[in-house]
């Protein structure tokens, strides 16, 4: 049987990390190990989770703060399974999440990611669908009925455009996880990096919109969210971006280096954050944001 790693990178809510690994644990498929990576320091947390008694349940904490990428990086390294999910620390489970991500692989033996149904949840719990999810599913998204493949050019080309992907919710086939890892170079964009690295590899995935299984917590400010009202998070996308498009060019990839170029999802989300940048006097982080928003994509 196919083997799960549920692998989760942790430092923020106590309560938020806490409903997460209960979700974990109320799979209705119950063949997995979950696997805590701790870079915070709340007193209480190991003790709660010794008192757990599960022996499906690793926690350990680092010694010292990793930060975001070099504590995922460290996920994918101690993960061990077939299957790798690398989830959120205050994302949310539905029981069947397992049970349905299962299904698809043996539907499609070796596929090399899982995108499953995804619904977004606020900061209480409540479902939810601002402006940058309904621009991912309706701007950048494939329309998919139940079940699609997707890979190659295709596929590069699609999230280069618009990342409308989910990463908390997919599942990732293990070995080429481990052989690829996360990049050094990027601490917000690393997501997208390792996406497109793995379709550079040959690897394809599956999209499910059959059924929605996973809970995606978008908060009014996280980590990317500050990034991005200071612009820093663009900086850091016209270095991946242009970087990418050469690569795609010699690949033969002319539609993934073109939509690379062009960035249109990123460059809208700049325009989005200037005026809150402006209105707040951060005039460094207005003209970062203004250079991706109207020039970046021109050459």
């Amino acid at each position: 049987m196919v083997t799960f790693d549920f692998m989760l990178p942790y430092y923020g809510d106590v309560q938020l990390m806490q409903d997460a690994v209960r979700s974990v644990l109320a799979q209705t498929d119950r063949d997995f190990r979950l696997v805590v990576i701790d870079d915070g320091k709340e007193p209480d947390v190991p003790g709660w989770f010794a008192a757990l008694g599960d022996d499906r349940v690793h926690y350990q904490r680092n010694e010292q703060n990793l930060g975001i990428t070099k504590n995922f990086q460290k996920c994918v390294r101690l993960s061990e399974a077939d299957y790798v999910v690398i989830m959120g620390c205050d994302d949310v489970l539905h029981p069947h999440y397992l049970e349905t991500v299962r299904s698809i692989i043996e539907e499609r033996p070796g596929i090399g990611m899982v995108q499953p149904g995804v619904e977004v949840i606020d900061g209480t719990g409540e479902v939810t669908q601002g402006l940058a999810d309904n621009t991912k599913k309706r701007l950048y998204a494939p329309q998919v009925k139940g079940r699609r493949l997707m890979g190659g050019e295709e596929l590069a080309a699609s999230v280069l455009r618009g990342n409308w992907l989910y990463f908390p919710s997919i599942a990732w086939r293990g070995e080429v996880l481990r052989k690829v890892n996360f990049r050094d170079d990027y601490s917000v964009i690393q997501d997208l990096a390792l996406v497109v690295d793995l379709l550079e590899g040959g690897e394809q995935m599956v999209i499910d919109n059959s059924t929605t299984v996973f809970q995606y917590r978008r908060h009014a400010v996280s980590e990317s969210s500050v990034q991005a009202f200071s612009g820093t998070r663009f900086a850091e996308a016209e270095r991946y971006f242009s970087a990418v498009a050469a690569r795609m060019d010699a690949r033969g990839w002319p539609k993934a280096a073109r939509a690379a170029r062009f960035h249109s999802a990123s460059r809208l989300h700049a325009l989005t954050m200037l005026p809150g940048a402006l209105r707040s006097g951060n005039t460094a982080g207005a003209r970062t944001l203004a250079k991706h928003a109207f020039t970046s994509g021109q050459n």
